[in-house]
């Protein structure tokens, strides 16, 4: 077997439960593409799924205060994907980071460019805003397909740009991938996607997301995986600055414009199936096993 069964979407989407429900039909394993599941101990905030029976691989796999960059995750989730295959199993790609399951599916060729400590000391002090117009000047066909909110990124961008005096996407090499692979993308009206996502986040608050935040905070302090949606926002709460209701608001909006952001990158790859209901997804990933 090659077979690569590929389930994504905006955030809240309901991936995550739809690809349990594939894997326990068709004898398979998820494998995550999500960029913030894979810390330790970001529970709550990231909405990390519940694994059940079914074995999910790449949640838990680094600590927070810990460097991994795109470049890894494809590695390692490539290893896994042929090791589930080797084991006779469907792999279910789920997740949400364009990014990672663009890697893959291109088999993206990163940059060998180590990190510039000095460079990124001078970077982390800058806004996002500041950020795209530095990365933005030095890679202008980067700039128009990079998530300029997502501020790890940017700084790796301008990091390879300076460091290679060469763009970052053009070193980005890709080519077809060696698996067989089938996308399914979960397609829902804005309505439906906006009260999903405010039910999310009235949930997390519920589950006590503050003091998940709070403890890292502690042990940590503000380190780049907490400056990403559901964390970034408590910042001001813990200064006296906004209240906790300010705080849910805020993560509502973030996420709303993220998941637009993540629907950008969709609609620029190709040969994605849009569906609005499981049953959908079940007849695909029949016909696709045939």
């Amino acid at each position: 077997m090659n077979k690569l069964l590929i389930i994504l979407g905006p955030t809240a989407s309901g991936k995550s439960d739809l690809a349990i429900k594939i894997a326990e039909l068709f004898n398979g394993e998820i494998v995550s593409a999500d960029s913030r599941q894979i810390y330790k101990e970001m529970n709550i905030g990231t909405a990390k799924p519940s694994k059940g029976n079914i074995r999910y691989h790449l949640l838990d796999i680094i600590e927070p205060d810990k460097r991994f960059s795109a470049a890894q995750y494809k590695e390692l989730a490539c290893n896994t994907i042929k090791d589930i295959q080797n084991r006779n199993k469907l792999p279910v790609l789920c997740g949400g980071t364009g990014l990672y399951i663009s890697s893959i599916i291109e088999d993206w060729q990163f940059p060998k460019v180590p990190p510039q400590e000095k460079l990124r000391k001078e970077l982390e002090k800058k806004s996002v805003e500041q950020l795209f117009k530095i990365y933005q000047k030095l890679d202008i066909k980067g700039a128009k397909s990079i998530d300029k909110k997502n501020k790890r990124r940017l700084i790796r961008a301008i990091e390879v740009c300076k460091a290679s005096n060469k763009s970052f996407w053009q070193q980005r090499k890709s080519s077809k991938s060696s698996f067989d692979t089938s996308l399914i993308g979960i397609g829902l009206s804005k309505e439906e996607l906006k009260e999903r996502i405010a039910k999310r986040i009235k949930k997390m608050i519920k589950m006590n997301l503050e003091t998940e935040v709070k403890v890292l905070f502690k042990k940590y302090g503000w380190i780049p995986s907490l400056q990403t949606i559901g964390y970034q926002e408590w910042k001001e709460y813990f200064n006296n600055k906004l209240n906790k209701k300010e705080v849910q608001d805020l993560i509502e909006l973030h996420t709303i414009q993220y998941s637009k952001r993540q629907m950008t990158w969709f609609k620029k790859m190709k040969n994605i199936q849009w569906i609005k209901k499981p049953e959908q997804a079940i007849k695909l990933t029949e016909l696709f096993l045939k």
